[in-house]
């Protein structure tokens, strides 16, 4: 349920708006899923959510993220969880996840409480998705009900990601596109983009655009030049160090509109950031939501439950498995 500030009544058409949508999903998924078979299962995963972020801010970003990277390789299925066989290298281990990608201990944490009191239930799955919206209403945006009843997968392969997650190196009209082979409009594409106002990244992402952009081994022309000195100074050229860490905005620990208006004023630090500026459509979409955060905060947690829709397994497809990391033997 959407948490609000009683003084903020102008919430309350935001919070009708989000709780009907939520509950007129489209797919075979539906809201209170666990009602009559574990209803403490939203409880334990927002406690174990909620213990891990008082520990590391940094993990709301990483929880957020890792739905997304589900959802976008397979669709939502819990893929990302899974290990690497000796057969098989599988999604956490590709380039884009490894090392980046982290949180998988609160999904462990949360499924083996779930385990003690409600075995075989809850899919992994769907742990991943109620611990994205719990990670983004800890972060201070809007909560929303998540619509349940995902399956796991028993398949994860690093070799898909290429083609379905985004590369930081994206232009806005490869951006929309892979967005619209996901079923979202450019509009949505540039709110789910906003996800970028949780985090850091690593220099790796974007050291091209300080040292050789586009090939030329000059910097991105586009970067506001005081900020692409700061980056200079965290990322030295050239530098390997796995430990070296950015924010992604200057409020990397809040779910707010700073990333539009760091987008604003050319300091996105992606080149799949900075390209929102470069369509007017895009460009127009970022400009509102930098003025108007609530009506993003809405229009992001729309998304989400959109998003956790995408290619879901559901009745007797895939199974529940029992430990997060492995398929059922």
């Amino acid at each position: 349920m959407i948490k609000m500030r009683p003084s903020k009544l102008s919430l309350v058409s935001v919070i009708l708006f989000v709780l009907l949508f939520s509950q007129c999903v489209l797919s075979q998924l539906r809201v209170g899923f666990y009602k009559d078979t574990c209803r403490v299962v939203e409880f334990i995963v927002k406690e174990e959510v909620v213990k891990a972020i008082i520990k590391d801010r940094g993990l709301a970003a990483a929880l957020m993220r890792m739905h997304f990277h589900d959802c976008f390789v397979r669709g939502c299925d819990a893929s990302i969880l899974l290990n690497s066989t000796p057969s098989s290298t599988a999604e956490k281990d590709s380039f884009a996840n490894n090392p980046s990608l982290r949180g998988y201990e609160v999904i462990d944490n949360a499924k083996a409480r779930l385990e003690v009191v409600c075995k075989g239930v809850v899919s992994c799955a769907d742990i991943i998705a109620f611990a994205a919206r719990d990670s983004i209403e800890m972060a201070g945006g809007l909560g929303y009900d998540v619509p349940a009843g995902r399956r796991d997968g028993r398949t994860s392969l690093a070799s898909e990601i290429i083609g379905n997650l985004p590369p930081p190196t994206f232009n806005v009209d490869q951006l929309t596109q892979m967005f619209a082979n996901k079923g979202f409009t450019q509009e949505e594409m540039v709110t789910l983009s906003g996800g970028h106002t949780l985090g850091r990244s690593h220099c790796s992402s974007f050291s091209d655009r300080l040292y050789n952009f586009s090939g030329t081994l000059k910097q991105d022309a586009s970067l506001d030049p005081t900020y692409a000195a700061k980056l200079k100074q965290q990322c030295p050229q050239g530098s390997t160090d796995p430990n070296v860490v950015v924010p992604m905005t200057s409020t990397p620990s809040i779910a707010d509109a700073g990333y539009y208006i760091d987008i604003l004023a050319n300091r996105g630090l992606f080149t799949s950031d900075h390209t929102l500026l470069t369509s007017p459509a895009t460009a127009n979409q970022v400009a509102e939501n930098a003025k108007n955060p609530i009506q993003w905060k809405l229009k992001f947690a729309m998304a989400m439950v959109k998003m956790g829709q995408l290619d879901v397994l559901t009745g007797s497809e895939g199974e529940i498995r029992a430990n997060c990391r492995v398929i059922n033997s």
